[in-house]
């Protein structure tokens, strides 16, 4: 799958989210890229940015917090296109959860890492 068919997916499983999990996304943008800068297939999404939860310190003008989704991590993890829908929609929720100040173990506790 080339770049744009992945971006047009991620856009595509990030509009099927619920509301009041993006409703509440301030200052933050979504980006595509290859793969993280290590070059490793591990990786399959990343939030670069300060949660919610230790804003306190946040200021105007501050650059937008990223979540970005890995296209080629999560063509080497999925072998059909379904498997793929699941894995960027699990991605999303994963990444979007650390924006709203979700650790990894609670991740792990609802079963979304």
């Amino acid at each position: 799958m080339d770049a744009d068919e992945f971006e047009a997916l991620v856009v595509d499983e990030l509009d099927q989210l619920p509301d009041e999990m993006v409703d509440g996304l301030d200052n933050v943008i979504f980006a595509v890229e290859d793969r993280p800068e290590d070059g490793s297939l591990d990786l399959l999404g990343l939030y670069d940015g300060l949660a919610l939860t230790e804003r306190d310190r946040y200021g105007m003008g501050e650059l937008p917090d990223r979540i970005i989704v890995y296209r080629e991590p999560h063509l080497a993890a999925c072998e059909t296109l379904e498997e793929l829908r699941d894995e960027v929609h699990t991605t999303l929720v994963h990444e979007i959860a650390h924006f709203y100040g979700i650790d990894d173990a609670r991740l792990h506790e609802l079963g979304w890492a």
